[in-house]
């Protein structure tokens, strides 16, 4: 047992040593040790050169600027503690003031039930008011008239105060000659009820509304042919409007409209891209709404706007106004969203995408609001808008560091239009505008399918590019683009151009465009061999656009 003791009084004794030498050795560094810190330091500083002695200095400087700072901490922090208990204490007598006026509060409703009681009681009533003074510190609902007497009984000439102010929804009635006050409960159903009925939550479609109450559509020129369309309108942005386009990116255009409701015009800044939708759409006596899309636009509401729950109506913007405007209108309607890479594209407008891509168009239908008031704009079914097929979306981008790049997931949906130079001016004589329908349009788009579908020998050239695009590169003609390529080449060969140069630009901008996302090194090799194979398949004189592309695609590696 000695022996124990012995070992436990050894072990225990050197732990306490250890501790107290610590605990000595930390006093020792803070404090007491300047003396030794100043004599070395004085040893080697009269031996230094002038560079040494600086650098000793610093050194000398942040050594003790470590403990100062140490110390100001602990010093902050116990100040800090002390202001923590003493708040404490101020929050609870805080708190025993705040109970000591509610109880003043109860008192006064006890009185104020008892001297209406009385009142009540001298008028005749046929029942008591019960005590209701305790029941608010249990019940969330505060006694009124109302509640008090089951709604039930009279009040005396004077008592109106009371229950007004408290319920806001008081009646008074003269009956015979006593003239009591009836209290008349008002459901809150039935005011939902009437603030629906007097309520106008969409003031702009309201009046898009009474604009159209009495049109008269025009006499649309339904023989126009797509050849004719295209070039009136290249006669009439030059004598009209003085703005010059070549017959190629016109041809584009009205293709494009054909195979995609967006479209999306690039190029540098002054080539036209804003006035080329602008003016296309005064060549069709419909003008466009120009939508300026800005940096901070992050989602559907910047387009479409969102109900305001204080006001009750709904906050409107130009976009939702021209966007219910289309439903009026058999005339093709252009909604321009100028700079719509500035945000990102498949944020704010993520929804109309998705819309869009609905097979049947009874599908293409945002929701506004939960339900339907009776006052809401004709067009809309149960709060919900319908997206026009008469409407296309043309945006503008500008490719620089202060943009977004536009994502595969939207130039898979669009038809994208570079216009890079600006086309030479030529005078020609005044050309009208023209008025069409957009049905007489659709119906132009399908006969330019029916008269000039791609060609079998061009299909077969375009499998094989597809194979060895997806051989070499892994890129594939996706359904979607497939699709669209069947759409746009018939309209491009219809309104003058070729089926080859139809082909040749869908090609370069919906496929080899994929080719600026791949960041591999072998990728100069590879081009190069895909220019080989492209003027074999299509022939060296075509396929310039593709074969342009593909150049300017390899000088980027």
């Amino acid at each position: 047992m000695s022996e124990f003791l012995k070992l436990a009084y050894e072990l225990i004794s050197k732990i306490i040593y250890n501790i107290v030498q610590c605990f000595a050795a930390i006093i020792h560094l803070l404090f007491t040790g300047w003396g030794e810190y100043a004599t070395i330091f004085m040893t080697y500083f009269v031996h230094l050169n002038p560079v040494g002695k600086i650098l000793a200095i610093i050194l000398a400087l942040v050594l003790i600027a470590i403990p100062v700072l140490m110390l100001v901490l602990l010093v902050r922090h116990m100040v800090l503690r002390i202001r923590l208990q003493a708040d404490h204490e101020d929050n609870a007598t805080l708190y025993r003031e705040i109970g000591r006026l509610n109880r003043q509060v109860l008192d006064l409703i006890d009185e104020k039930n008892k001297l209406l009681a009385l009142k009540v009681n001298a008028m005749g009533g046929t029942g008591r008011i019960p005590y209701m003074g305790a029941s608010a510190l249990t019940e969330d609902m505060l006694p009124t008239v109302g509640n008090v007497t089951g709604g039930q009984g009279t009040m005396p000439a004077g008592a109106e105060g009371i229950q007004e102010g408290v319920t806001g929804e008081v009646s008074v009635e003269n009956v015979g000659k006593g003239k009591h006050l009836g209290i008349v409960t008002v459901d809150k159903e039935s005011k939902d009820d009437t603030a629906q009925n007097q309520a106008i939550r969409f003031p702009k479609l309201s009046l898009v509304d009474q604009k159209y109450a009495d049109y008269v559509k025009p006499n649309y020129d339904n023989t126009v042919t797509l050849q004719q369309f295209t070039e009136g309108y290249r006669l009439f942005a030059a004598s009209q409007m003085h703005l010059y386009y070549t017959p190629e990116i016109v041809r584009r255009f009205v293709a494009g409209m054909a195979a995609s409701k967006i479209l999306i015009l690039e190029g540098i800044s002054g080539t036209g891209k804003t006035s080329l939708p602008y003016s296309f759409s005064r060549y069709l006596k419909n003008p466009a709404t120009l939508v300026s899309v800005q940096p901070s636009f992050r989602d559907r509401t910047e387009l479409l706007g969102y109900f305001n729950e204080f006001s009750k109506r709904f906050n409107e913007t130009e976009f939702l106004r021209a966007l219910y405007e289309a439903g009026y209108r058999e005339d093709p309607s252009f909604i321009v969203l100028d700079e719509m890479n500035l945000a990102r594209i498949e944020y704010y407008f993520a929804e109309m995408l998705s819309v869009l891509e609905m097979p049947s168009h009874d599908e293409w239908v945002l929701d506004l609001v939960p339900t339907k008031w009776p006052k809401d704009p004709v067009l809309l079914e149960d709060g919900k808008i319908h997206v026009s097929d008469t409407l296309w979306f043309v945006g503008t981008a500008n490719n620089d560091d202060s943009t977004f790049t536009i994502t595969d997931k939207v130039y898979d949906r669009a038809v994208p239009i570079e216009l890079n130079e600006r086309a030479a001016a030529f005078e020609c004589e005044p050309y009208p505008a023209c008025e069409i329908s957009t049905a007489h349009l659709m119906e132009l788009f399908k006969k330019a399918k029916e008269d000039y579908p791609i060609s079998e020998a061009t299909i077969e050239k375009m499998n094989k590019l597809d194979s060895y695009l997806q051989t070499r590169f892994k890129l594939a003609f996706g359904n979607r683009i497939i699709k669209q390529m069947y759409d746009f080449v018939p309209v491009y060969v219809a309104c003058g151009g070729t089926e080859l140069d139809g082909l040749d630009y869908i090609i370069a901008r919906k496929v080899l465009k994929k080719f600026e996302s791949l960041n591999v090194s072998f990728v100069r090799d590879e081009i190069k061999g895909l220019i080989e194979y492209i003027e074999k398949t299509f022939g060296k004189s075509h396929m310039e656009d593709s074969r342009a592309y593909l150049l300017r695609i390899q000088n980027l590696y």
